[in-house]
């Protein structure tokens, strides 16, 4: 009983620093769990193709093209006919991310391919919207150039009841060395 007085005497303010300071417990984790199981695919021709065909293709396009490509996406969320979304889940990129959180036996809660103007390439299942690049998991991970990783805070996923955090990494051509998109994967923090 002694010992709970004394953390009921923890003025609140106390607390909530250190409940932040364990909410931010999970960025080394991810990160190392992102280098050792996410970051081999990443040079998978696969994915560089996949991206490098997409950049090439969409290399004309402005903001306008990107925001009515995104609201057309949006609105194919809701419908039956889809033809935006059905092109992108069924690409070769799409089929690669969708089994490696297959394997990933539960780690993996959602993987999904960004070009350089960050829009969607590939993704393992239907994100709600088609441009990340206004997001920070695009513009801190492929807008802070090679070897970036963003760690994202922790978030509890109401459908599956587990905490789980984004990582997002640049991806390099590694022919090149150049940045050429960037990549989110949805991470169960509960399994680490």
């Amino acid at each position: 009983m002694i010992r709970y007085l004394k953390l009921a005497a923890i003025p609140a303010a106390a607390m909530m620093m250190v409940t932040g300071a364990m909410a931010q417990d999970h960025v080394g984790p991810v990160t190392d769990y992102v280098k050792a199981n996410i970051e081999p695919w990443l040079v998978d021709p696969v994915v560089v193709s996949a991206i490098k065909e997409q950049n090439a293709a969409n290399a004309g396009l402005g903001q306008a093209d990107i925001d009515k490509l995104d609201q057309q996406w949006r609105a194919e969320t809701e419908a039956s006919d889809r033809p935006l979304i059905d092109k992108v889940l069924a690409n070769a990129l799409s089929q690669f991310l969708s089994a490696k959180q297959d394997e990933a036996g539960g780690m993996i809660t959602e993987a999904f391919v960004m070009d350089n103007k960050g829009l969607n390439v590939g993704q393992s299942a239907v994100t709600s919207d088609y441009w990340q690049g206004d997001e920070a998991k695009w513009q801190k991970s492929y807008g802070a150039g090679a070897g970036a990783i963003f760690v994202d805070e922790v978030e509890k996923d109401e459908s599956t009841q587990t905490l789980q955090s984004q990582a997002s990494i640049a991806i390099t051509d590694p022919a090149s060395g150049e940045v050429i998109g960037a990549i989110t994967v949805g991470i169960n923090v509960d399994g680490l």
